[in-house]
């Protein structure tokens, strides 16, 4: 099998590395820092057991230099991917199937309404088919320490769905390539229920992160905090309900969940701490966006929103306007 990766960082290079040693054919589009490290040194990739390998993949800077895959991983940023999706048009065959591996709302949850938050210009809609797209979602935490580089930290599991819903034959056999490089794959039925679920967590607990500088677990001991936490979640679940993705499980089994975690530091607090853009779009301006389209109030979701829009614009961490 032939693989594209677009975006080469912590999840990119794991999908890269492991794609690699299952032995199939990797190529991958990245940052010119990260293309001279991996032309140089190969890419350098730690398991979580902390075993390293390198591997020596194809590796460019323009989509033009390669020709189109039997699958294209695409592993950036929404808000990246918003500007970049016309440059990848190269890439996508009539038979080359899409996987985004991204956090958030996908600019296809909606199908052809393409969302505003996610897909501002409908660049992505455009340039990537929603018939030839697949639905993701990713739990596990990797980390890029340096270009090149890739730490898996925990986490295997993936979960694949048609966006339209159902399980069909390229699910099937994708799920079984990736169940072979290593990952705990899952199919699902509705893989925008599996989207959403993922999404009530991280909705919270990424911007609460980001504008306190807390972990998790100091932000689940502050008493008054976490009562934000909480309705700005029951806000979520009821959106979630009017667009038939209820969640089953409970606001304190999913706390208890998340203190599991200890001091873990979310992936939007280390981007702020790193000075490099906030994916806030995808993850709480969607969910904005989808709320007033469906009529269910999310005044508790709308403060956190407007909040960390405004603290990432005040310390130049956004991308476009």
């Amino acid at each position: 099998m032939k693989v594209g990766v677009v975006g080469l960082g912590a999840v990119g290079g794991l999908f890269a590395a492991r794609l690699d040693a299952a032995g199939h054919r990797v190529f991958a589009l990245a940052r010119e820092a990260t293309v001279a490290a991996v032309r140089e040194h190969g890419l350098v990739f730690t398991s979580s057991e902390g075993e390293t390998s390198v591997h020596r993949i194809e590796v460019a800077t323009d989509a033009l230099a390669f020709e189109p895959p039997d699958v294209l991983i695409i592993a950036l940023k929404a808000q990246v991917l918003a500007e970049e999706a016309r440059s990848l048009v190269p890439l996508v065959g009539p038979d080359t199937l899409v996987l985004p591996t991204m956090n958030g709302v996908p600019w296809w949850f909606l199908g052809d309404d393409w969302l505003a938050s996610v897909d501002p210009q409908g660049h992505i809609g455009t340039s990537l088919p929603l018939s030839q797209t697949l639905g993701a979602v990713v739990h596990l935490s990797s980390t890029s320490p340096a270009p090149g580089h890739c730490r898996h930290v925990f986490g295997e599991r993936v979960i694949l769905g048609e966006p339209t819903g159902g399980v069909s034959a390229r699910v099937n056999a994708l799920a079984e390539e990736l169940a072979m490089a290593g990952f705990a794959t899952e199919t699902s039925v509705n893989i925008r229920r599996d989207v959403w679920f993922k999404l009530w967590g991280n909705m919270t607990m990424n911007p609460i992160s980001a504008l306190t500088g807390a972990a998790c677990n100091a932000i689940l001991d502050d008493e008054l905090v976490q009562g934000f936490l909480r309705a700005a979640m029951v806000e979520a679940a009821a959106v979630g309900e009017r667009i038939d993705c209820p969640i089953v499980q409970s606001v304190d089994d999913r706390i208890a969940v998340t203190r599991k975690l200890g001091a873990f530091k979310t992936s939007m607090l280390q981007d702020t701490e790193a000075g490099r853009p906030l994916e806030i779009d995808a993850l709480i301006g969607a969910v904005h966006e989808i709320a007033r389209r469906v009529g269910v109030p999310t005044p508790n979701i709308d403060a956190l929103f407007g909040l960390v829009r405004l603290m990432a614009r005040s310390r130049g961490l956004v991308t476009g306007v």
